[in-house]
């Protein structure tokens, strides 16, 4: 694994809940305050190399999964295996098993963002403070999201996914092109051995575990009416690169309908999408100054 030369001092795990392993790298010591990082898609617990060691060394016990369809861990067959319940249990699970805290801070880019909202919201309980790069929280819709999205077009990308097996093919046909695609080329950042592993794993596993999280939008929306009008106010704070294509569709001016506690939002200029790649230094700065925050160090059990 890339890691291994990217991240000092981690150990990669392997969990099982429910049927389903997660391959999971964590840093830093069990009983320090937990930090689970969610990657989005098509992305891996690698996405996350450069924060990993820098928080574990902050002090930080930082768990790291490849989340469910992803790299080194289960890719169900069934689309519905990957509705938000799947998946935000996925993530209080690593916490239950890996540390021995309450409380942990979930940071989500891209769909982990998605998917730490929406925990934040189903499981108050266990989050000490939330932080989402490339996608803010917003209310829960008025109308089915593949409803809302059709004003984008028949060909809108989240559309596209909807069809099994059509997109899974495309992005599989050429692995490196489509790595390539993603990443925009092969920018600077990207350590050439890095998008290596990303071709070798996205060659192995595909793309159907990624994309069937787009197959279950609608599902998140008819299973989770009790998130009408819901609100969270424990901390938050929102990551957006200033050049970020998908910022075109974001609603941030519909944050504070949801987040009613101390919250902020960051533009990194500049920036595209990979955020955490892209602007490492900047990036882990930020999370590092969020987790000082004196609302968050109270809700995290050391």
């Amino acid at each position: 694994m890339c890691l291994a030369g990217a991240v000092a001092g981690f150990t990669e795990r392997f969990v099982t809940r429910d049927g389903v392993r997660l391959r999971v790298v964590e840093a830093g010591r069990r009983g320090d305050p937990p930090v689970v990082l969610a990657h989005g898609f098509p992305d891996l617990a690698l996405g996350w190399r450069h924060q990993i060691a820098a928080l574990a060394a902050a002090g930080y016990h930082v768990l790291a999964p490849d989340q469910r369809g992803y790299g080194g861990s289960s890719c169900p067959a069934e689309v519905s295996a990957y509705d938000i319940h799947a998946l935000t249990a996925d993530l209080v699970g690593l916490v239950d098993e890996l540390t021995d805290a309450e409380r942990a801070v979930f940071v989500g880019h891209d769909w982990g963002a998605t998917v730490v909202w929406s925990l934040t919201l189903l499981y108050p309980d266990r989050v000490a403070g939330t932080v989402g790069l490339s996608v803010p929280p917003v209310p829960r819709a008025l109308v089915a999201p593949t409803e809302a999205f059709a004003k984008f077009g028949p060909d809108f990308y989240i559309l596209h996914f909807q069809r099994p097996g059509v997109a899974d093919a495309e992005l599989a046909a050429d692995p490196a092109a489509t790595v390539a695609m993603m990443f925009g080329g092969r920018p600077g950042w990207l350590e050439p051995e890095v998008f290596d592993e990303y071709v070798r794993e996205f060659t192995r596993t595909g793309y159907t575990g990624g994309l069937n999280w787009y197959r279950n939008f609608d599902r998140n929306w008819a299973t989770t009416p009790e998130l009408a009008g819901a609100t969270f106010d424990t901390p938050g704070l929102f990551i957006v690169g200033g050049a970020d294509p998908t910022a075109r569709f974001l609603r941030t001016d519909r944050a504070r309908q949801v987040a009613v506690g101390r919250y902020g939002e960051l533009v990194i200029d500049g920036a595209g999408h990979w955020l955490a790649q892209e602007r490492p230094a900047e990036v882990t700065a930020v999370l590092l100054d969020f987790l000082s925050w004196p609302q968050l160090r109270d809700r995290v059990k050391r």
